[in-house]
C-alpha cells in the first residue's frame, strides 16, 4: 500500500524552528520527493524537494524560504526532512509530502504549521 506520512507539524512563536519528516512506503521505486504548502485561502505552492540521483541526493527550495529551510533525504530514500527555521507567520500552512509532481495522486495527509507573532 503507498503510503506517505508527514509529521513534526505544529504552532510556535516567529523566529522559532520546526522540523517536518515524511516518511514513503508501499512504492516499488522511488523518485523525487518534495514539500509543497498551503496558507488559508491560497493555492497550494511548492517549498522544497530532493531528487533521488544516484550517488547523492539533489536538493532545492523555493526563493521565498531559501536560507531559512532546508530539505534533506535519508540514504534509504524513504524519509525526507524539512528543517525549518526563523520561521514566520506567512510560513503558516498546511505542509504536504508528494512524489510525483503536483499533479501526482501521491499526496500525504498534510501537516499545520502554525506561526504566530
Amino acid at each position: 500500500q503507498v503510503q506517505l506520512v508527514e509529521s513534526g507539524g505544529g504552532s510556535v512563536q516567529a523566529g522559532g524552528a520546526l522540523r517536518l519528516t515524511c516518511r514513503i512506503s508501499g512504492f516499488p521505486e522511488l523518485g523525487g520527493m518534495m514539500w509543497y504548502r498551503q496558507p488559508p485561502g491560497k493555492e497550494r505552492e511548492f517549498v522544497a524537494g530532493v531528487s533521488r540521483a544516484a550517488g547523492g541526493h539533489d536538493a532545492g527550495v523555493a526563493d521565498f524560504v531559501k536560507g531559512r529551510f532546508t530539505v534533506s533525504r535519508d540514504d534509504g530514500g524513504n524519509t525526507m526532512s524539512l528543517q525549518m527555521s526563523d520561521l514566520k507567520p506567512e510560513d503558516t500552512a498546511v505542509y504536504y509530502c508528494n512524489t510525483g509532481g503536483r499533479r501526482s495522486p501521491w499526496w500525504g495527509q498534510g501537516t499545520q504549521v502554525t506561526v504566530y507573532s
